[in-house]
This record gives C-alpha cells, sequence and structure tokens, in this order.
C-alpha cells in the first residue's frame, strides 16, 4: 500500500470523527442529562432562637449557603450527630425549658463539640461546650489537680446556659450572646463601640465567630429534618440516654477508684466513663455528685466507707503524690497541671528559686 492510499485512508477516519462529534447536541441544547449531585435547599425563612435570620441579605443568604453545604455534605459527621441527640439532647431540652430559654440552644453543644464529651481545642477550650479554663471557672465548674468539671456533660450544660443567660441580659439579643460565647464577651463589646453596630449580621468579626451563628443554623436546619438533606436513621440506630444512679458524696480525702468499685461489684471503667470530670485514679476530695451504675446508688455509700479504709502502710506513698519533671517544664506548668500551687512545691521540695531539672521526682503532698 503507498503513502497516498494510507493518507486518504487516515484523513477519512479523522473526517468521520469529526462529523460525529459535530452531531452530539450541545449541553443544555436537548440534551436529556442529570447532575450527580444535588445541591442542599435552602429555606426562604428562618430564624433562630426566635430571631429572623435577615436572608433576603445576599451576604447573609451565601454565608448560611456554605455553612449548610459543609455540613450537609460530612456524611460521616452527620449520621454522628442523629446519633448522639438522643443520648444527649434530652437533658438539655429538660434544661432549656426548665430555664424558659430558647430550644435552639441546644444546637449550640453540636457546633461546639458535636456531642462529644473530651473534646479539646488547640486553644485549651475542653468538654461538651468548649469552656476555656478561666471561663468555666467563672461559671462554677471545678478545675484542679482531682477534677476538671468541663468535662462532666451535666454540670458543664448547667454553667453554659447560665453564661448564655448573662449574655443575652448584656447584649440583648440571642445571636449576640452566641458570638460573645464563642470570642468572648470583651470582644464583642469593642467591636460594637468600634463599629457603632450592635446588630450580629452588621458587624466585622473574626471568621470563626462570623461563621459561629451560621454553623448553628445549619445544624438545626439538618437535625429537625435530616430527610430534606438525605439522611436517614433507623430508630434502633440512635444512641439512648446512659442509665445511672447520682450519688451525693463528701469526702475528707481521696479514694482510689478501684477499691470503690470493687466493693460496687464493678469495674474501675464502669466508675469512671460516668464520671469523666475525675481526672486520675481517686475519687476527690470534696462535695460533689458522683454517678454510678444504676441500682447500684443504694449500696455506694458502704462501699465508700468500705474503700476508704487505710490499706497501705502509712510509710508507703502513692505514686499520685509524685510528678516527674518532663524536658521544658517549669514549676508554673507543673502547678497548672497538678494544682498545687508554685510556692507549696518549692517548701515541700527545697527549691530554692526555680530551677528543676527533668528526670526529678517532686512531691505533690507534704
Amino acid at each position: 500500500m503507498n503513502k497516498r492510499v494510507i493518507l486518504f485512508i487516515f484523513s477519512l477516519i479523522l473526517f468521520s470523527a469529526a462529523a460525529v462529534f459535530l452531531s452530539l447536541p450541545a449541553h443544555g441544547e436537548g440534551s436529556e442529562a442529570k447532575p450527580i449531585f444535588r445541591d442542599s435547599p435552602l429555606p426562604k425563612s428562618f430564624s433562630l432562637c426566635g430571631e429572623a435570620m435577615p436572608l433576603d441579605n445576599q451576604e447573609v443568604l451565601e454565608r448560611l449557603d456554605r455553612e449548610l453545604t459543609i455540613s450537609a455534605w460530612n456524611q460521616a459527621q452527620v449520621f454522628m450527630w442523629i446519633k448522639r441527640t438522643g443520648r444527649y439532647f434530652p437533658l438539655i431540652e429538660g434544661k432549656l425549658k426548665a430555664l424558659r430559654m430558647p430550644d435552639d440552644l441546644k444546637y449550640v453543644a453540636v457546633a461546639e463539640s458535636s456531642l462529644v464529651k473530651n473534646v479539646r481545642s488547640s486553644a485549651g477550650a475542653l468538654g461538651p461546650w468548649q469552656f476555656m479554663p478561666q471561663t468555666g471557672s467563672n461559671q462554677g465548674l471545678r478545675r484542679d489537680r482531682w477534677a476538671d468539671e468541663r468535662l462532666n456533660f451535666e454540670l458543664a450544660t448547667e454553667a453554659a446556659l447560665k453564661y448564655l443567660q448573662n449574655l443575652r441580659e448584656m447584649f440583648g439579643s440571642w445571636t449576640l450572646a452566641l458570638a460573645a460565647y464563642n470570642s468572648g464577651e470583651f470582644r464583642i463589646k469593642k467591636e460594637i463601640e468600634e463599629q457603632q453596630v450592635n446588630d450580629y449580621y452588621r458587624l466585622v468579626l473574626p471568621t470563626e465567630t462570623e461563621r459561629f451563628i451560621f454553623r448553628i443554623a445549619a445544624i438545626k436546619l439538618i437535625l429537625e429534618n435530616p430527610g430534606q438533606y438525605g439522611y436517614a436513621v433507623e430508630p434502633d440506630r440512635i444512641y439512648k440516654p446512659v442509665q445511672a444512679d447520682a450519688v451525693p458524696v463528701s469526702l475528707k480525702a481521696p479514694i482510689h477508684i478501684t477499691e470503690v468499685a470493687m466493693a460496687l461489684g464493678v469495674d474501675f471503667k464502669a466508675i469512671k466513663k460516668l464520671n469523666p470530670q475525675i481526672l486520675g485514679y481517686h475519687l476527690p476530695p470534696g462535695s460533689y455528685t458522683l454517678r454510678v451504675p444504676s441500682g447500684l446508688g443504694v449500696k455506694t455509700a458502704d462501699a465508700l466507707k468500705q474503700a476508704g479504709r487505710p490499706s497501705r502502710k502509712p510509710s508507703e506513698p502513692s505514686e499520685e503524690m509524685y510528678y516527674v519533671v518532663q524536658p521544658g517544664d517549669s514549676l508554673g506548668l507543673i502547678s497548672n497541671r497538678t494544682g498545687v500551687p508554685v510556692d507549696v512545691l518549692r517548701k515541700i521540695n527545697g527549691i530554692e528559686g526555680s530551677h528543676i531539672i527533668p528526670g526529678q521526682k517532686l512531691r505533690l503532698t507534704s
């Protein structure tokens, strides 16, 4: 076959292919193609905590669209939201109703932690309501070497609702109260004063705070009508509230949790999981409510007495009475971690000034 014939055949093939391509209908001109994905529907009107969101403002609409799209397409997270609400929403809803506060505030806990009790942020916020250390202490949550009540769902919820009530009284609207919950009341006060505007939707705020209310709104839209966004969870897959007995205790000295658990006929884990605010291996000294497995509340007083009997020789200290200095530690950092004041650390360990070395074993009690 000569070169002219080969060239003719090749040209014919190219011409035929071009003709087929040009005969195809353009997209939108007679084409029956369907989109693979479907956009998340936006509401025509919306309110959060009884306050209307100005969706006629295009910027506001687009900010809601962003958070709703991001949240609705995070399928694994939304499924876990739906399942966890069965466990935790009844408690929040009951407290909101008793305080006559908007039911929508329950979605704040989802926005903050996805209803995971032990979440810690890079900034140091902790627990289901993401309290910073000082804010939690200001709201009456205990935080010392023995316990951090930011991790206790019920106590943290009570503190968060009390704080939100105060913020609502301070700023006059729930949207500004929620913004202050996110970035702090002093920052919101400063921005209102600088910008001479007291409307959340008209203020320029830190990016995280500008997104916060819209994230809560997106969560509300999805969880109030999950089917509209493509989610279906069978009722038996929804997590149930954990049943437990609440027992008031008042301890003068710490008691090892294992000893109490053995006296009750359960494992250490059973007590620890019901009381996530307890940081170590011991029930803290002081007065508080202890949760024990359902049905064991009536036995707890006797179990505490039995466990409180001395089981070690007086000269045999517990390992938790010591702290081993780590590289980069300072007395101030160790004090924050253990709850023992710096001057006490110096006194009981005979430290002059602030010099400590890695590997050094410091006593925490005299």
